[in-house]
Protein backbone atom coordinates (compact mmCIF):
# COMPACT_ATOMS: atom_id res chain seq x y z
CA UNK A 1 0.00 0.00 0.00
CA UNK A 2 1.57 3.05 -1.14
CA UNK A 3 0.62 6.74 -2.15
CA UNK A 4 0.43 6.10 -5.60
CA UNK A 5 -1.81 3.08 -5.23
CA UNK A 6 -4.58 4.95 -3.17
CA UNK A 7 -4.60 7.41 -5.77
CA UNK A 8 -5.06 4.56 -8.55
CA UNK A 9 -8.59 3.75 -6.74
CA UNK A 10 -10.04 7.22 -6.80
CA UNK A 11 -11.17 7.60 -9.95
CA UNK A 12 -13.19 10.63 -11.21
CA UNK A 13 -12.54 11.46 -6.99
CA UNK A 14 -8.87 12.29 -8.89
CA UNK A 15 -8.40 15.36 -10.26
CA UNK A 16 -5.60 15.57 -13.06
CA UNK A 17 -3.44 18.97 -13.22
CA UNK A 18 -1.35 19.37 -16.69
CA UNK A 19 -1.22 23.18 -16.59
CA UNK A 20 2.25 24.28 -14.87
CA UNK A 21 1.48 25.79 -11.75
CA UNK A 22 4.12 27.34 -8.99
CA UNK A 23 4.46 25.53 -5.25
CA UNK A 24 5.31 29.20 -4.00
CA UNK A 25 1.31 29.81 -3.70
CA UNK A 26 -0.28 28.87 -6.20
CA UNK A 27 -0.27 25.25 -6.17
CA UNK A 28 -2.28 25.87 -2.03
CA UNK A 29 -4.59 28.53 -4.19
CA UNK A 30 -5.59 25.48 -6.24
CA UNK A 31 -6.21 23.31 -3.35
CA UNK A 32 -8.15 25.25 -1.24
CA UNK A 33 -10.28 25.91 -4.42
CA UNK A 34 -11.03 22.21 -5.18
CA UNK A 35 -11.77 21.43 -1.62
CA UNK A 36 -15.93 21.58 -1.48
CA UNK A 37 -15.57 19.69 -4.94
CA UNK A 38 -14.15 16.95 -2.88
CA UNK A 39 -11.22 16.43 -5.51
CA UNK A 40 -8.13 14.79 -4.52
CA UNK A 41 -5.34 16.94 -7.05
CA UNK A 42 -2.37 15.73 -8.95
CA UNK A 43 -0.35 18.22 -10.66
CA UNK A 44 1.72 16.94 -13.34
CA UNK A 45 4.05 19.60 -14.24
CA UNK A 46 5.88 21.80 -11.36
CA UNK A 47 7.03 24.94 -12.07
CA UNK A 48 10.90 24.46 -11.83
CA UNK A 49 10.99 20.78 -11.05
CA UNK A 50 10.24 19.45 -14.05
CA UNK A 51 10.64 15.93 -13.00
CA UNK A 52 8.89 16.34 -9.72
CA UNK A 53 4.57 15.90 -9.61
CA UNK A 54 2.72 16.93 -6.30
CA UNK A 55 -0.34 15.49 -4.80
CA UNK A 56 -2.80 16.96 -2.63
CA UNK A 57 -5.90 17.14 -1.02
CA UNK A 58 -5.54 13.30 -0.33
CA UNK A 59 -8.27 12.86 2.70
CA UNK A 60 -10.45 15.86 1.69
CA UNK A 61 -13.69 13.84 2.81
CA UNK A 62 -14.62 11.34 4.73
CA UNK A 63 -15.34 8.89 1.73
CA UNK A 64 -11.22 9.39 1.11
CA UNK A 65 -10.38 8.79 4.69
CA UNK A 66 -12.97 5.19 4.37
CA UNK A 67 -10.90 4.53 1.32
CA UNK A 68 -7.87 4.61 2.57
CA UNK A 69 -8.93 2.49 5.74
CA UNK A 70 -10.45 -0.11 3.13
CA UNK A 71 -14.04 0.49 5.22
CA UNK A 72 -16.92 2.76 4.02
CA UNK A 73 -18.12 6.24 5.72
CA UNK A 74 -21.24 4.63 7.84
CA UNK A 75 -18.55 2.16 9.56
CA UNK A 76 -15.79 4.55 9.41
CA UNK A 77 -15.14 5.14 13.41
CA UNK A 78 -16.28 1.59 14.64
CA UNK A 79 -13.27 0.21 11.85
CA UNK A 80 -10.82 2.85 13.91
CA UNK A 81 -11.89 1.73 16.95
CA UNK A 82 -11.37 -1.75 16.41
CA UNK A 83 -8.36 -1.66 14.30
CA UNK A 84 -6.24 0.58 17.06
CA UNK A 85 -7.09 -2.36 19.36
CA UNK A 86 -5.24 -4.35 17.53
CA UNK A 87 -1.27 -4.81 16.06
CA UNK A 88 0.54 -6.14 12.92
CA UNK A 89 4.34 -6.55 13.49
CA UNK A 90 6.30 -4.74 10.85
CA UNK A 91 7.82 -6.67 8.26
CA UNK A 92 11.50 -5.41 6.91
CA UNK A 93 12.60 -5.10 3.40
CA UNK A 94 16.26 -5.58 1.56
CA UNK A 95 16.75 -2.34 0.71
CA UNK A 96 17.00 -3.49 -3.15
CA UNK A 97 13.19 -4.56 -2.86
CA UNK A 98 12.03 -0.94 -1.33
CA UNK A 99 11.12 1.77 -3.95
CA UNK A 100 12.40 4.56 -1.65
CA UNK A 101 15.93 3.50 -2.13
CA UNK A 102 15.50 3.80 -5.98
CA UNK A 103 17.65 6.97 -5.67
CA UNK A 104 20.37 7.28 -2.76
CA UNK A 105 22.00 10.92 -2.16
CA UNK A 106 24.23 10.85 0.61
CA UNK A 107 27.08 13.09 -0.29
CA UNK A 108 26.92 16.15 -2.70
CA UNK A 109 23.45 16.35 -3.42
CA UNK A 110 21.06 17.84 -4.85
CA UNK A 111 19.72 17.90 -1.31
CA UNK A 112 16.58 19.93 0.12
CA UNK A 113 15.71 22.54 -2.84
CA UNK A 114 15.24 20.05 -4.88
CA UNK A 115 12.28 19.26 -3.58
CA UNK A 116 9.19 21.06 -4.11
CA UNK A 117 8.37 21.96 -0.46
CA UNK A 118 5.05 24.27 -0.96
CA UNK A 119 4.96 27.72 0.35
CA UNK A 120 1.21 27.77 1.33
CA UNK A 121 -0.36 31.24 2.60
CA UNK A 122 1.12 35.17 1.69
CA UNK A 123 2.83 36.06 4.00
CA UNK A 124 4.64 32.43 5.72
CA UNK A 125 8.65 33.19 6.12
CA UNK A 126 9.18 30.13 3.20
CA UNK A 127 8.50 26.68 2.02
CA UNK A 128 6.68 24.28 4.88
CA UNK A 129 7.05 20.73 5.19
CA UNK A 130 3.30 19.88 6.32
CA UNK A 131 2.82 16.23 5.65
CA UNK A 132 6.28 15.14 6.77
CA UNK A 133 5.53 11.85 8.90
CA UNK A 134 8.94 11.65 11.05
CA UNK A 135 10.13 8.48 12.76
CA UNK A 136 12.33 8.14 15.72
CA UNK A 137 13.72 6.00 18.43
CA UNK A 138 13.29 6.65 22.32
CA UNK A 139 17.06 7.40 23.19
CA UNK A 140 15.93 5.45 26.64
CA UNK A 141 13.88 2.35 25.67
CA UNK A 142 14.37 1.80 22.06
CA UNK A 143 10.33 2.52 21.64
CA UNK A 144 9.77 3.58 18.29
CA UNK A 145 7.13 6.78 17.30
CA UNK A 146 5.91 8.83 14.34
CA UNK A 147 4.32 11.79 14.15
CA UNK A 148 3.66 14.61 11.57
CA UNK A 149 5.58 17.86 12.02
CA UNK A 150 5.79 21.33 10.39
CA UNK A 151 9.43 21.64 9.19
CA UNK A 152 10.80 24.93 7.56
CA UNK A 153 13.21 24.61 5.28
CA UNK A 154 16.39 27.05 6.12
CA UNK A 155 18.89 25.78 3.38
CA UNK A 156 20.00 22.97 2.03
CA UNK A 157 20.64 20.93 4.44
CA UNK A 158 18.25 22.64 7.40
CA UNK A 159 15.17 22.26 8.81
CA UNK A 160 13.23 23.98 12.01
CA UNK A 161 11.30 21.59 12.98
CA UNK A 162 8.36 22.34 15.52
CA UNK A 163 7.84 19.28 17.95
CA UNK A 164 4.65 19.67 20.30
CA UNK A 165 3.79 16.62 20.09
CA UNK A 166 4.72 13.14 22.17
CA UNK A 167 6.26 10.86 21.44
CA UNK A 168 8.16 12.80 19.18
CA UNK A 169 8.66 15.89 22.30
CA UNK A 170 9.19 13.25 24.70
CA UNK A 171 11.97 11.38 22.72
CA UNK A 172 13.83 14.65 21.59
CA UNK A 173 14.04 15.80 25.50
CA UNK A 174 15.32 12.87 26.42
CA UNK A 175 18.30 13.00 23.70
CA UNK A 176 18.89 16.75 24.73
CA UNK A 177 19.17 16.09 28.47
CA UNK A 178 21.86 13.39 27.66
CA UNK A 179 23.35 15.89 25.08
CA UNK A 180 22.78 13.78 22.28
CA UNK A 181 20.88 14.61 18.95
CA UNK A 182 18.09 12.85 18.18
CA UNK A 183 18.09 11.06 14.92
CA UNK A 184 15.04 11.42 12.77
CA UNK A 185 13.77 10.51 9.27
CA UNK A 186 11.13 12.03 8.03
CA UNK A 187 8.76 9.78 5.44
CA UNK A 188 7.18 12.16 2.44
CA UNK A 189 4.73 11.30 0.03
CA UNK A 190 3.00 7.98 2.41
CA UNK A 191 0.08 6.08 1.87
CA UNK A 192 -3.14 8.17 3.56
CA UNK A 193 -3.60 5.59 6.40
CA UNK A 194 0.03 6.45 7.92
CA UNK A 195 -1.37 9.95 8.56
CA UNK A 196 -3.52 8.48 10.35
CA UNK A 197 -1.23 6.09 12.24
CA UNK A 198 0.74 9.33 12.57
CA UNK A 199 -1.98 11.26 14.40
CA UNK A 200 -3.19 8.26 16.90
CA UNK A 201 -2.43 9.05 20.15
CA UNK A 202 0.77 6.78 21.56
CA UNK A 203 0.44 4.14 24.27
CA UNK A 204 3.64 3.19 26.11
CA UNK A 205 1.90 0.31 27.61
CA UNK A 206 0.63 -1.36 24.44
CA UNK A 207 1.93 -1.99 20.77
CA UNK A 208 4.11 1.18 19.30
CA UNK A 209 2.67 3.31 16.69
CA UNK A 210 4.09 1.01 13.66
CA UNK A 211 2.29 -1.77 14.78
CA UNK A 212 -0.99 -0.03 15.08
CA UNK A 213 -0.54 1.57 11.78
CA UNK A 214 -0.22 -1.52 10.08
CA UNK A 215 -3.20 -2.76 12.07
CA UNK A 216 -5.28 0.68 10.40
CA UNK A 217 -3.80 -0.27 7.10
CA UNK A 218 -4.75 -3.59 7.53
CA UNK A 219 -1.70 -4.94 6.16
CA UNK A 220 1.78 -4.78 8.02
CA UNK A 221 3.94 -2.29 7.54
CA UNK A 222 6.57 -2.33 5.38
CA UNK A 223 9.88 -0.67 6.39
CA UNK A 224 13.92 -0.44 5.31
CA UNK A 225 17.08 0.60 7.45
CA UNK A 226 17.41 4.44 6.89
CA UNK A 227 21.10 4.85 5.34
CA UNK A 228 22.56 7.36 7.66
CA UNK A 229 20.73 7.05 11.38
CA UNK A 230 19.65 3.99 13.51
CA UNK A 231 15.83 4.79 12.51
CA UNK A 232 13.52 2.72 10.04
CA UNK A 233 11.22 4.42 7.15
CA UNK A 234 8.39 3.36 5.19
CA UNK A 235 9.87 1.28 2.25
CA UNK A 236 7.13 2.78 -0.33
CA UNK A 237 7.60 6.08 0.68
CA UNK A 238 8.02 8.68 -2.00
CA UNK A 239 10.75 10.07 -0.58
CA UNK A 240 12.78 10.20 3.29
CA UNK A 241 15.03 12.70 4.78
CA UNK A 242 17.03 11.95 6.90
CA UNK A 243 19.18 13.34 9.97
CA UNK A 244 19.77 14.35 13.27
CA UNK A 245 17.97 17.02 15.70
CA UNK A 246 20.41 19.29 17.07
CA UNK A 247 20.37 19.16 21.23
CA UNK A 248 20.63 22.55 23.00
CA UNK A 249 19.72 24.92 19.70
CA UNK A 250 17.23 26.65 18.74
CA UNK A 251 16.35 29.39 15.83
CA UNK A 252 13.33 30.93 14.55
CA UNK A 253 10.67 28.97 12.91
CA UNK A 254 8.11 30.73 11.16
CA UNK A 255 5.59 32.59 10.98
CA UNK A 256 3.26 30.29 8.74
CA UNK A 257 -0.03 29.97 8.62
CA UNK A 258 -1.30 27.22 10.76
CA UNK A 259 -4.05 24.91 11.59
CA UNK A 260 -5.72 27.84 13.62
CA UNK A 261 -5.86 29.63 10.68
CA UNK A 262 -3.44 32.19 11.80
CA UNK A 263 -0.25 32.81 11.68
CA UNK A 264 2.49 31.01 13.74
CA UNK A 265 6.44 32.31 15.02
CA UNK A 266 8.08 29.52 17.12
CA UNK A 267 11.47 29.34 18.47
CA UNK A 268 11.94 25.85 17.66
CA UNK A 269 14.61 22.57 17.31
CA UNK A 270 16.93 22.16 13.90
CA UNK A 271 17.42 19.22 12.07
CA UNK A 272 20.69 18.83 10.06
CA UNK A 273 20.20 16.39 6.67
CA UNK A 274 22.42 13.21 6.27
CA UNK A 275 20.80 11.52 3.24
CA UNK A 276 17.77 11.88 1.54
CA UNK A 277 16.08 8.71 -0.71
CA UNK A 278 13.32 8.55 -3.00
CA UNK A 279 11.99 7.27 -5.75
CA UNK A 280 13.04 8.30 -9.61
CA UNK A 281 9.84 9.66 -10.41
CA UNK A 282 8.91 10.89 -6.97
CA UNK A 283 5.48 12.46 -6.04
CA UNK A 284 5.96 14.96 -3.17
CA UNK A 285 2.38 15.07 -0.69
CA UNK A 286 1.32 18.15 0.12
CA UNK A 287 -1.31 19.03 2.84
CA UNK A 288 -2.58 22.46 3.22
CA UNK A 289 -2.92 23.85 7.11
CA UNK A 290 -6.27 24.94 8.36
CA UNK A 291 -7.11 23.00 5.08
CA UNK A 292 -10.21 19.96 4.88
CA UNK A 293 -7.48 17.29 5.32
CA UNK A 294 -6.75 18.44 8.54
CA UNK A 295 -10.35 18.43 9.55
CA UNK A 296 -11.07 14.61 8.30
CA UNK A 297 -8.15 13.83 10.18
CA UNK A 298 -8.96 15.13 13.62
CA UNK A 299 -12.72 14.28 13.06
CA UNK A 300 -11.55 10.84 13.20
CA UNK A 301 -8.50 10.63 15.27
CA UNK A 302 -9.09 13.53 17.82
CA UNK A 303 -13.47 12.97 17.80
CA UNK A 304 -13.28 9.01 18.21
CA UNK A 305 -10.51 9.67 20.59
CA UNK A 306 -12.59 11.65 22.89
CA UNK A 307 -15.68 9.88 22.39
CA UNK A 308 -14.35 6.57 23.84
CA UNK A 309 -12.91 8.27 26.72
CA UNK A 310 -16.09 10.27 27.78
CA UNK A 311 -18.06 6.94 27.27
CA UNK A 312 -15.96 5.18 30.13
CA UNK A 313 -16.79 8.11 32.20
CA UNK A 314 -20.22 8.99 31.24
CA UNK A 315 -22.42 6.11 29.35
CA UNK A 316 -24.82 8.53 28.30
CA UNK A 317 -22.37 9.54 25.67
CA UNK A 318 -23.55 8.37 21.90
CA UNK A 319 -20.96 10.36 19.69
CA UNK A 320 -18.59 12.97 19.22
CA UNK A 321 -17.33 14.81 16.47
CA UNK A 322 -14.30 17.99 16.10
CA UNK A 323 -15.51 21.65 14.38
CA UNK A 324 -13.65 22.00 11.08
CA UNK A 325 -11.69 24.56 11.21
CA UNK A 326 -10.66 24.47 14.79
CA UNK A 327 -8.00 21.82 14.94
CA UNK A 328 -9.59 20.36 17.90
CA UNK A 329 -10.64 23.11 20.13
CA UNK A 330 -14.20 22.67 19.40
CA UNK A 331 -16.47 19.70 19.39
CA UNK A 332 -19.75 19.10 19.94
CA UNK A 333 -21.29 15.62 21.92
CA UNK A 334 -24.65 14.00 21.48
CA UNK A 335 -25.71 12.13 24.39
CA UNK A 336 -28.96 10.62 25.36
CA UNK A 337 -31.39 12.40 27.72
CA UNK A 338 -29.86 12.77 30.72
CA UNK A 339 -30.24 15.71 33.63
CA UNK A 340 -28.72 18.82 33.58
CA UNK A 341 -26.70 17.61 36.16
CA UNK A 342 -25.58 14.72 34.58
CA UNK A 343 -24.82 17.35 31.60
CA UNK A 344 -22.53 19.89 33.41
CA UNK A 345 -20.55 16.92 34.46
CA UNK A 346 -19.81 16.06 30.96
CA UNK A 347 -19.15 19.47 30.13
CA UNK A 348 -16.55 19.57 32.88
CA UNK A 349 -14.68 16.26 32.13
CA UNK A 350 -14.32 17.20 28.49
CA UNK A 351 -12.63 20.28 28.94
CA UNK A 352 -10.39 18.21 31.35
CA UNK A 353 -9.76 15.34 29.20
CA UNK A 354 -8.35 16.73 26.49
CA UNK A 355 -5.94 20.14 26.83
CA UNK A 356 -6.95 21.01 23.32
CA UNK A 357 -10.11 21.29 23.43
CA UNK A 358 -11.57 25.12 24.70
CA UNK A 359 -15.34 24.99 23.53
CA UNK A 360 -17.86 21.96 24.05
CA UNK A 361 -21.54 22.21 22.81
CA UNK A 362 -23.90 18.93 24.20
CA UNK A 363 -26.82 17.59 22.03
CA UNK A 364 -29.36 15.41 22.55
CA UNK A 365 -28.49 12.46 20.02
CA UNK A 366 -32.03 13.14 18.02
CA UNK A 367 -29.39 16.26 16.57
CA UNK A 368 -26.93 15.21 13.68
CA UNK A 369 -23.57 16.02 15.34
CA UNK A 370 -21.49 16.51 11.71
CA UNK A 371 -24.58 18.66 9.98
CA UNK A 372 -23.47 22.32 11.16
CA UNK A 373 -27.32 23.90 10.60
CA UNK A 374 -28.98 21.16 13.18
CA UNK A 375 -26.49 21.82 15.44
CA UNK A 376 -26.94 25.65 15.38
CA UNK A 377 -30.52 25.00 15.54
CA UNK A 378 -30.57 23.13 18.93
CA UNK A 379 -28.23 25.85 20.26
CA UNK A 380 -31.01 28.32 19.00
CA UNK A 381 -34.31 26.72 20.14
CA UNK A 382 -32.70 24.61 23.27
CA UNK A 383 -30.28 27.03 24.81
CA UNK A 384 -30.35 29.89 27.41
CA UNK A 385 -27.02 31.78 28.03
CA UNK A 386 -27.70 32.40 31.78
CA UNK A 387 -29.00 29.05 32.38
CA UNK A 388 -26.91 26.56 29.78
CA UNK A 389 -23.04 27.81 30.34
CA UNK A 390 -20.35 26.66 31.67
CA UNK A 391 -17.24 28.21 31.81
CA UNK A 392 -13.61 26.84 33.27
CA UNK A 393 -10.85 29.46 33.89
CA UNK A 394 -7.56 28.90 34.31
CA UNK A 395 -7.12 25.86 32.07
CA UNK A 396 -3.83 24.77 30.29
CA UNK A 397 -3.99 26.11 26.58
CA UNK A 398 -2.25 24.97 23.80
CA UNK A 399 0.63 26.48 21.94
CA UNK A 400 -0.42 27.69 18.91
CA UNK A 401 -3.51 29.00 20.05
CA UNK A 402 -3.38 32.80 19.32
CA UNK A 403 -5.63 33.92 22.11
CA UNK A 404 -3.66 32.26 25.36
CA UNK A 405 -1.01 35.21 25.05
CA UNK A 406 1.93 35.00 27.56
CA UNK A 407 0.37 33.28 30.49
CA UNK A 408 0.04 29.94 29.22
CA UNK A 409 -3.51 29.69 30.27
CA UNK A 410 -7.49 29.60 29.10
CA UNK A 411 -10.71 29.68 29.61
CA UNK A 412 -12.79 27.01 28.37
CA UNK A 413 -16.28 26.79 27.87
CA UNK A 414 -19.51 24.25 27.44
CA UNK A 415 -22.99 24.89 26.41
CA UNK A 416 -25.57 22.50 26.79
CA UNK A 417 -27.87 22.56 24.39
CA UNK A 418 -30.10 19.38 25.36
CA UNK A 419 -33.99 19.35 24.99
CA UNK A 420 -36.76 20.33 27.66
CA UNK A 421 -38.74 17.31 28.98
CA UNK A 422 -41.77 18.38 27.39
CA UNK A 423 -42.99 17.82 24.06
CA UNK A 424 -42.51 20.99 22.81
CA UNK A 425 -39.08 20.31 22.43
CA UNK A 426 -40.33 17.19 19.83
CA UNK A 427 -38.04 17.79 16.42
CA UNK A 428 -40.40 17.67 13.46
CA UNK A 429 -39.99 14.36 11.54
CA UNK A 430 -41.31 13.06 7.66
CA UNK A 431 -42.84 9.49 7.56
CA UNK A 432 -40.06 7.00 7.03
CA UNK A 433 -42.83 5.71 4.41
CA UNK A 434 -42.28 8.66 2.71
CA UNK A 435 -38.37 9.02 3.14
CA UNK A 436 -37.87 5.80 1.80
CA UNK A 437 -40.04 6.49 -1.32
CA UNK A 438 -38.98 10.31 -2.30
CA UNK A 439 -35.28 8.63 -1.94
CA UNK A 440 -35.95 5.50 -4.05
CA UNK A 441 -37.57 7.84 -6.68
CA UNK A 442 -34.67 9.58 -6.57
CA UNK A 443 -32.48 7.08 -6.80
CA UNK A 444 -33.94 6.14 -10.20
CA UNK A 445 -34.30 9.75 -11.82
CA UNK A 446 -30.09 10.25 -10.70
CA UNK A 447 -29.11 6.78 -11.80
CA UNK A 448 -27.85 5.63 -8.53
Amino acid sequence: MDLRAFLNTLGEALLRVPQELSPQHEMAAFLRAVEEKGLTVLFEHVAGYPNARVAGNVLVTRRHLALALSTDEAHLEATYVERKGQARPTVTLPPEEAPVKEEVIVAGGPWLPALPVLTHYERDAGPFITAGVVFARDPETGRRGFGIHRMMIKGERRLGIFLANPPLATYYARAEARGEPLPVAVALGVHPALLVGAVVPDNPAGPDKLEVTGALMGTPLELVPAETVPVEVPARAEIVIEGHVLPGHREPEGPMGENTGYYFTNTSPVMEVTAITRRRDFIYLALCPWGADVDVLFALAGGTELRSRLQALVPEVVDVTVNPGTPGFSAVIAVRPCSPARVRRLIGLALHVDRRLKVVTVVNDDVDIRNPREVTWALATRFQPDRDTVIVPGLEGYVIDPSVGRTGTTAKVGFDATRGPGPEFDKIALPATAVAKAQAILSSLLGS
